[in-house]
């Protein structure tokens, strides 16, 4: 360790074990550091961390208090509270695939295991402090969002052969400016001039989000697809993928590839809010009430921890219970009412009182309390709802809907709308579902708890054109729903029986057929599957 850099290098240790503490003492100081600070808790580590500046931060991954090294990293990082500058190492006696996946997303500047010799720790913190050293200007321009002056720092980095050995990083970093400077052919030249001299797997990944931005996504999509199977590519992979499926609006394989992704690494939230927006838009209300509940348990103790999340959990429950079979809508509704439960325990100050009341006017809607639920929602605070949040405006749309309200739900629905156009944060997978929701509700005037109900009334009436649109209309709001494909089915063979053909092209024939084949049916269901399937293959 050169004496000079160990000297004039600021150290956070965030560590809860003692030992652990006295053995990093005791071989950083052999190595010639003197300014340490050490911490055994996350909110002292950030109460340090804002109030000082450190150019070394060596944190153990395991914490036990509060919250873990993931979700400390995690936070500085969201919050833009850890500099480029500033080195940061994971230490752990672990190594799980948990971890090693964690490793591979959050991308650390460097992981030690433990235990490691004083020799291991020298020629480990000596490459990373002398790289951080290095490209300490180029850092600079990118913490302050200079990315033009970040490239040409970059160009004169790799016009000096004294730094010949991080000039790999140099390159990555020098495609991702091209990129964030909006130089996209650029980039994508870059990347394949790169890629002939050596095949990093940063340069492939850049060069698929070239692709995109370039709207070269046949390219994207054959190289990407490659990425997934390897493992040190796998996640970003999956994250392209997902950003081009939903780039040619196929919601359906985006979701797929998001979830595929948050199996590999399940602590992250932003992926788990992928998959809620995706869920919502597809109409996967099962997956929707899943990527909720993962929200809450993975960010309890994090920056993400907030009331609204067990509310949208509620949300998400109550939206299941209304599109599901009947046998489930009471455990359903038991969970919904756990998670409102939960909030209060642990977010006991919070003023949610507007949010609750919306939240059980649906519950009674839900539980055929429909007078009750319109009493309950005329004492409504109206002057509040310009300071309520985009999913509470988004519960108050779909009751006014349920309980008949139309004009008003089109109403909020169209405010939030226009909130997300002023939002630059607001992403454009929750804009479409708002659109989305928009024209369903304007065209579908039943709530879903009601559609099916309705549309068998129809059919047992002999009015077969009434039951398929209402059919139709049930299964475009509730594709996943085993009984309304088989109503929506056995329409559609009575249909087909009476006019003596059958369209086989006819999409929602197939989504019905798909929907029914891939859900476990008893034994009731199999038999009228059967005879339906009979009717249509006579037909066909």
């Amino acid at each position: 360790m050169n004496s000079q850099l160990a000297k004039n290098t600021k150290v956070l240790i965030v560590d809860d074990q003692a030992l652990a503490k006295g053995y990093m003492k005791y071989s950083l100081e052999e190595l010639g550091f003197s300014d340490i600070t050490y911490v055994d808790k996350i909110n002292l580590a950030l109460t340090t961390l804002r109030s000082q500046r450190f150019d070394l931060i060596i944190c153990s991954y395991n914490l036990k208090h509060e919250q873990d090294g993931y979700y400390f990293y995690d936070e500085i990082k969201t919050n833009g509270e850890l500099p480029l500058s500033t080195a940061f190492v994971f230490i752990s006696a672990d190594t799980n695939s948990d971890l090693v996946q964690s490793i591979i997303e959050l991308q650390p500047d460097d992981f030690l295991a433990k235990p490691f010799t004083v020799k291991e720790l020298d020629r480990r913190l000596s490459r990373v402090l002398t790289r951080k050293k290095a490209l300490n200007d180029v850092y600079l321009c990118i913490d302050k969002h200079q990315f033009v002056r970040a490239l040409s720092e970059v160009e004169l980095f790799l016009g000096k052969p004294k730094y010949s050995e991080f000039f790999p990083l140099a390159l990555k970093i020098k495609g991702e400016m091209l990129t964030a400077c909006g130089n996209f052919q650029q980039a994508k030249d870059f990347y394949l001039a790169i890629l002939k001299v050596q095949t990093f797997t940063w340069a492939q990944l850049g060069l698929v989000n070239s692709y995109l931005h370039l709207n070269e996504d046949e390219s994207a999509e054959k190289l990407v697809l490659r990425l997934a199977f390897k493992p040190d590519s796998q996640l970003a992979a999956y994250d392209l993928l997902t950003a081009l499926q939903i780039k040619q609006n196929d919601f359906d394989t985006a979701l797929e590839c998001v979830m595929m992704a948050t199996e590999i690494s399940p602590r992250s939230i932003r992926r788990h809010k992928t998959a809620l927006d995706l869920s919502r838009i597809t109409h996967d209300y099962e997956t929707q009430f899943e990527a909720a509940k993962k929200i809450v348990r993975f960010a309890k103790n994090s920056i993400h921890d907030k009331p609204e999340n067990y509310l949208n959990v509620a949300r998400s429950g109550i939206d299941y219970a209304m599109t599901t079979e009947a046998s489930d809508t009471e455990r359903l509704i038991k969970q919904a009412k756990e998670y409102v439960r939960q909030l209060k325990q642990a977010f006991p100050k919070a003023d949610v009182q507007e949010q609750m009341k919306v939240v059980n006017a649906r519950l009674m809607y839900l539980e055929d309390e429909k007078d009750n639920a319109l009493a309950l929602l005329s004492k409504l605070d109206e002057d509040s709802w310009d300071k309520e949040g985009i999913e509470a405006l988004l519960d108050k749309a779909k009751i006014f809907h349920d309980v008949g309200l139309h004009e008003r739900s089109q109403a909020v629905l169209k405010q939030i709308e226009d909130r997300c156009k002023d939002d630059s944060d607001q992403n454009e997978i929750f804009l479409h579902y708002i659109n989305q929701e928009k024209q369903e509700k304007s065209t579908i005037k039943f709530s879903s708890k009601d559609l099916n109900n309705t549309a068998v009334e129809y059919f047992e009436k002999g009015d077969i054109d009434h039951a398929m649109e209402v059919f139709t209309q049930a299964f475009a709001i509730m594709p996943k729903n085993t009984s309304i494909a088989l109503n929506l089915l056995q329409a559609i063979s009575s249909q087909a029986a009476k006019l003596g053909a059958l369209n086989l092209s006819n999409p929602v024939l197939k989504k019905c057929i798909k929907t029914i084949e891939n859900s476990k049916l008893n034994d009731t269901q199999q038999e009228r599957y059967h005879k339906i399937r009979t009717i249509l293959d006579a037909l066909a």
